[in-house]
């Protein structure tokens, strides 16, 4: 392979979110919280960013414009960067968009709290999938308003849609939006054309507002193909779709997410509650146009690691925790896990591993809002090594319980 993903890289003294946050993110704790292993012995495996470099083609783009040496306020002049990305939606996903849609925002998570506010104007409520990412909660809750939950269906490990649920929860007059992950976090379901449609009708029949986020469209696995929510919902105009370059390059520091608004209205609505609307990081705009127009043949190289990773992990939970439910993802690089066969309903599934097995992982409704309870999230995107040693850890606290 021509990407090494084997490479380890110690993450540590870098200000990372994954080494040194853990402990207010995960354990909502300060930095007195002690365990049973040092903060350097930790197998890290929860929050979803990659232990890969990111490719050397956006290296390069990043040193190319640091070398320029002037780093002033910047935007788009020009069609470079829309052109890149929208070349890039055609190629993947056989989708485009006109540029005057897109807008910037430094991530997904501040485009949806910045969204749901306008959208609801700040009262009703707001529908999401559960397990679900907890952020989607953190919106409602950042705007002051209710959420409701649609459970998805679990059948041996594979979600689906309750539809009856949904469009019961779809028609409550409270209910103002709709925050659709496509694909699904944490399950890593791409939802069929089939699945996206009936969910399209619901919304068009209720006249909701819905946000698709499509963070993890291009982290697939080998042979996949990813379906834009817009690709099934051509001629609605309450739909907005976040991609970002974030997932599937390991970016998500650089701030850069691209948010695709169809209605005016709410575009103009967006810029005048942030004053930074359009105003981009250089050294961001040079890395995702580089990415976009650049970085195929290493997310190909990934996403041939990273199968590689789910089926030795496949093959791990068999044999060694054949009591775990585990279902290869469709998508993303995280792995949805039922553990609901070793531990009773509502123990804290991230402190036993912490202090048993020395493994950071998330799970739980705290992390995944409901119909969580018992289920861990892993986050595959390492060295296979690191994933061994992690899944021999947990494997071996089990033994231990």
């Amino acid at each position: 392979m021509k990407y090494n993903f084997d490479e380890i890289i110690d993450r540590r003294n870098t200000n990372a979110l994954n080494t040194d946050g853990f402990r207010q993110y995960i354990f909502h704790a300060g930095p007195d919280k002690k365990f049973n292993y040092a903060d350097e012995d930790f197998v890290r495996m929860w929050v979803a960013d990659m232990e890969f470099k990111t490719a050397p083609e956006i290296i390069d783009a990043i040193k190319e414009r640091a070398d320029h040496g002037i780093f002033g306020y910047t935007r788009t002049f020009n069609d470079d960067y829309y052109n890149a990305f929208c070349d890039w939606c055609r190629k993947k996903y056989d989708w485009e968009f006109p540029k005057e849609e897109l807008m910037f925002t430094q991530g997904v998570v501040a485009a949806i709290y910045q969204l749901i506010g306008i959208m609801t104007e700040k009262k009703g409520s707001l529908l999401i999938t559960t397990p679900s990412y907890k952020q989607f909660r953190g919106a409602a809750q950042f705007n002051g308003i209710d959420y409701v939950c649609s459970d998805l269906i679990n059948t041996n490990g594979y979600f689906t849609i309750d539809f009856d649920d949904f469009e019961k929860k779809a028609s409550n007059k409270n209910v103002k939006a709709v925050i659709w992950c496509n694909p699904h976090n944490p399950t890593g379901r791409m939802w069929t054309e089939d699945e996206l449609k009936k969910v399209a009708d619901i919304v068009k029949k209720y006249n909701l507002w819905i946000i698709s986020d499509e963070i993890h469209c291009d982290v697939i696995r080998t042979g996949n193909k990813h379906i834009p929510m817009a690709k099934i919902m051509g001629d609605y105009d309450k739909l907005v779709t976040c991609m970002a370059p974030s997932k599937t390059f390991n970016l998500a520091g650089l701030m850069l997410s691209n948010i695709i608004i169809r209605d005016k209205a709410l575009r103009n609505a967006m810029r005048s509650t942030d004053f930074t609307s359009g105003s981009l990081n250089p050294i961001s705009l040079a890395a995702a146009q580089a990415a976009y127009e650049k970085g195929d043949e290493w997310l190909d190289g990934l996403k041939e690691y990273l199968d590689g990773n789910f089926a030795f992990a496949d093959k791990f939970f068999k044999e060694n925790m054949p009591k775990a439910n585990f279902y290869i993802p469709e998508s993303t690089y995280l792995a949805w896990v039922d553990m609901r066969g070793y531990f009773v309903k509502g123990e804290n599934l991230s402190e036993f591993f912490a202090n048993n097995a020395g493994v950071l992982l998330e799970g739980g409704n705290d992390m995944f809002v409901g119909n969580a309870d018992g289920f861990v999230r892993l986050n595959f995107a390492m060295p296979r090594s690191i994933i061994e040693k992690g899944l021999n850890r947990m494997a071996e606290a089990l033994k231990n319980k």
